[in-house]
């Protein structure tokens, strides 16, 4: 990403602050108007990220961007001992808390407050990382990466699901009306927040997908590198190991 890319052109705090603020502001609506606008596809994205992490059989868990917790929750079928949800936007977490509740899954999963470049856990700590739409907000993806490799295990597998550009007739004219049309107008007409779809589709064109997140993943230290497309590379899902 050659140019950072933030939620408020105005605003004088960094992206960090600015994800949050952002994702307070929309946390209470963002999971309908997530499905409406990935026609709940996710959903079905998301299972294949389960499978994968599931390969290792991890016994501790850390979901990043955890957001309201939907990836940490499915991942609640593996036989985990602890599954840890981490996010920067306490509005997004607070959604999450409730929904976990409502599920009687409080038990299993922990909602922390935090980020990806300073993760309040041991070196070596966890088995399996997952982040799920998230990599493109890390203020310093490297910073960011470099603290994930730190906190899992060796051997230990990182597995990431990111929006991608599709790169084939019709699917990249069709991606290209979508992120740059629909999905800013979805967001302006059903979020009180009225720019943040816009930053989160312009976010996701201006991101490195395939071979050159591998290269990014390789360079922190990450091995084992492998990308996934999903759904005509309109998404990637990406493993590693450390």
């Amino acid at each position: 990403m050659s140019k950072k890319i933030t939620p408020y052109k105005d605003s004088n705090l960094g992206k960090k602050e600015q994800v949050a603020q952002m994702f307070d502001n929309i946390s209470e609506n963002y999971d309908d108007l997530n499905r409406v606008i990935s026609f709940g596809i996710d959903v079905k994205w998301r299972k294949k990220v389960i499978q994968l992490v599931g390969e290792n059989k991890p016994k501790k868990i850390l979901d990043i961007a955890t957001g309201t917790g939907d990836l940490a929750i499915m991942m609640s079928e593996l036989n985990a001992d602890q599954i840890v949800g981490l996010d920067i936007s306490a509005g997004m977490l607070e959604v999450g808390k409730q929904k976990i509740a409502s599920k009687n899954l409080t038990h299993k999963i922990e909602m922390v407050l935090g980020d990806s470049e300073n993760i309040p856990f041991g070196d070596n700590y966890f088995d399996a990382i997952t982040v799920s739409f998230g990599v493109r907000n890390f203020e310093n993806l490297d910073k960011g990466l470099k603290e994930i490799l730190r906190v899992l295990k060796p051997g230990g597998k990182f597995v990431v699901l990111e929006t991608a550009v599709p790169t084939k007739t019709p699917f990249k004219q069709g991606y290209n009306i979508h992120s740059k049309y629909i999905l800013p107008l979805v967001g302006r007409l059903f979020s009180k927040d009225k720019t943040a779809y816009s930053y989160l589709s312009e976010s996701a064109n201006a991101f490195p997908y395939g071979q050159a997140f591998n290269n990014i993943l390789e360079k922190n230290g990450f091995i084992n590198t492998k990308d996934i497309p999903v759904t005509f590379g309109v998404a990637s899902i990406y493993t590693a190991t450390k």
